[in-house]
């Protein structure tokens, strides 16, 4: 790479290789070639020398009415910085503006290059859009939240009406006739629990939640409706007194029998 220090020549102020102006030649300037071919001032040289050379920045980041003490290389960019703030702000990076000299900086503007040196100060705000986002985000996690309750409400209805459609089954199936009323209340309680379930919006795990509710009042609906054929078919049972049992014994013909 070649490397060139300009010095005042001629009288008129300008290098005579050069149209270099005279006062950067008198600070001494350094300049470097680019593989480009492109002649441009050295990085670090004259009056940045000293910069060049710390380790780290230490700054002052105001945010609100809170200051902080950040210390981080020259050569890093904001977005870095951003990094770093986010543990001491609870800020994520996208959440965050920087603002150095009146101006919003970008991610990828680096330090150094900005002007930024010990001491100098930042001001730290919180993205306007980001704040939206959060309480568009935190709308959505609450009415989440609300379907979810109420989901685990109409759950804890359902397990009692499925052991009711459970009993009912049991008795059935042993040929003990139920009354019909209670076949059919215990239809429309379960109806109801699946009105309740479609008004409910979900997403998600939720969505996951209120369909399995869903299928399960399904299925009790459907053993309900074969319950009701198979009941009807069911013929009462003749419940005696005791003493209606007695009389009935004393009624019965005494036989004799003979050798």
């Amino acid at each position: 790479m070649m490397k060139k220090t300009y010095s005042p020549i001629s009288s008129n102020g300008y290098d005579s290789s050069n149209s270099t102006p005279k006062q950067e030649d008198e600070a001494g300037v350094e300049w470097e070639m680019r593989p480009g071919g492109m002649l441009v001032q050295k990085r670090g040289s004259s009056k940045s020398d000293t910069q060049s050379t710390l380790t780290h920045l230490n700054l002052r980041i105001a945010y609100g009415s809170m200051r902080y003490e950040m210390s981080i290389a020259p050569q890093s960019t904001f977005g870095e910085l951003k990094k770093l703030l986010a543990a001491e702000t609870g800020l994520q990076p996208a959440e965050q503006l920087l603002t150095f000299k009146g101006k919003d900086r970008g991610n990828g503007e680096f330090l150094d290059r900005s002007g930024v040196k010990i001491k100098s100060k930042i001001i730290l705000v919180e993205d306007p859009s980001s704040k939206e986002r959060r309480f568009i985000e935190m709308r959505k996690n609450a009415k989440l939240q609300s379907a979810h309750r109420a989901i685990s409400d109409i759950s804890m209805e359902v397990e009692k009406l499925v052991a009711e459609v459970s009993a009912i089954e049991k008795s059935v199936s042993n040929g003990i006739k139920v009354a019909e009323v209670q076949i059919t209340t215990l239809t429309e309680m379960l109806m109801r629990q699946a009105t309740k379930l479609d008004s409910i919006a979900t997403e998600g795990d939720t969505s996951t939640h209120k369909n399995l509710q869903s299928k399960r009042v399904q299925k009790c609906v459907e053993t309900l409706d074969v319950l009701k054929v198979s009941n009807a078919g069911v013929k009462p049972a003749v419940v005696r007194s005791k003493w209606e049992a007695m009389e009935a014994a004393q009624s019965r013909p005494q036989w004799e029998y003979f050798d």
